[in-house]
């Protein structure tokens, strides 16, 4: 009966690795960095990050679900870890029959945002021209099945309106022709557009998280811009292979919540509009279900057929 918890101490027996499903320097390897960097000084042992990028998250998230469980290798999982099998029937993954909870790091909301060529000063405003020009507006995102799409469907969704989807590989490129005004809106999260909003290149209509982000605080939410129940949060959280030990799951936890209460961690998610949001594997699990479920709905009713991302 002592096996797990004698297996739990000795944890980890070597190098434990985050799998990052995405390309260094992008917002999810830095956050899968600071994971790594503050795990390592606390518990003494090195976490090292592995970028496997590819299929927007998939080939990473893959890797995982197929590696030992034994606590040994993590993914850092984000928004696309719940998008794309919600969008992409194949994505050769279960988000949640494949995994293990271990726990969530942080969460923030995205914001939207209009180039300087769109008259519109509000969402309410914006909603009304794509209503009076079906078609006519068009939406940068970051690729097919990705948070910024299916929020684009959702919107939609909600208020019965044809936004013609532009994708990108990347959210970069969606910026510039947003700046440029090839594009007229988008999503994407705070620390990507804040810089462009302060300095008006970019105009500022909602943000998807339950409050108002300090980072941009004169910026309503979509409930007070007139759309109740328009939650979409980006977020960033440890998972495990399916059959993890949950004694090895739980101290994980453990370090990750002590983690998040440094002062160093807190003044970085601060900065890049996050809440830290550490809370039990259970918790966890709720959440990906939940969100899961949410962009499953979406696809559904926009009947969305996504072939390969």
């Amino acid at each position: 009966m002592a096996a797990p918890s004698l297996r739990a101490a000795a944890y980890p027996e070597r190098a434990v690795r985050i799998v990052v499903p995405f390309a260094a320097g992008a917002g999810t390897d830095a956050m899968g960095r600071l994971i790594a960097q503050q795990l390592s000084a606390q518990m003494q042992a090195p976490f090292v990050v592995e970028n496997r990028t590819g299929a927007s998250g998939a080939v990473g998230a893959q890797a995982v679900a197929r590696s030992l469980a034994d606590g040994h290798t993590l993914l850092l999982a984000a928004a696309p870890f719940t998008t794309v099998p919600a969008v992409l029937p194949t994505a050769g993954y279960d988000p949640l029959a494949d995994f293990d909870p271990v726990g969530m790091w942080a969460t923030g909301p995205l914001v939207w945002a209009v180039g300087a060529q769109v008259p519109a000063r509000t969402l309410g405003e914006f909603i009304e021209l794509a209503r009076k020009r079906p078609g006519y507006y068009n939406y940068g995102s970051a690729g097919v099945g990705g948070v910024n799409h299916l929020a684009l469907e959702m919107l939609k969704a909600r208020t019965r309106t044809f936004i013609t989807h532009i994708p990108y590989r990347g959210i970069s490129q969606a910026v510039s022709d947003t700046l440029g005004g090839q594009i007229h809106v988008l999503t994407g999260t705070v620390p990507a557009l804040a810089p462009m909003i302060r300095d008006g290149r970019l105009r500022a209509l909602a943000v998807t998280g339950p409050r108002r982000t300090p980072v941009l605080p004169e910026v309503p939410t979509m409930a007070e811009a007139g759309l109740p129940d328009f939650v979409v949060l980006n977020y960033f959280a440890l998972v495990a292979p399916r059959g993890t030990p949950s004694t090895i799951r739980e101290r994980l936890n453990r370090e990750m919540g002590q983690a998040a209460q440094a002062a160093e961690v807190k003044a970085r998610l601060a900065a890049d509009g996050l809440d830290p949001a550490v809370d039990t594997p259970q918790a966890l699990a709720a959440f990906l279900a939940q969100d899961l479920a949410m962009w499953r709905d979406v696809v559904k009713r926009q009947n969305l057929s996504v072939e390969a991302l």
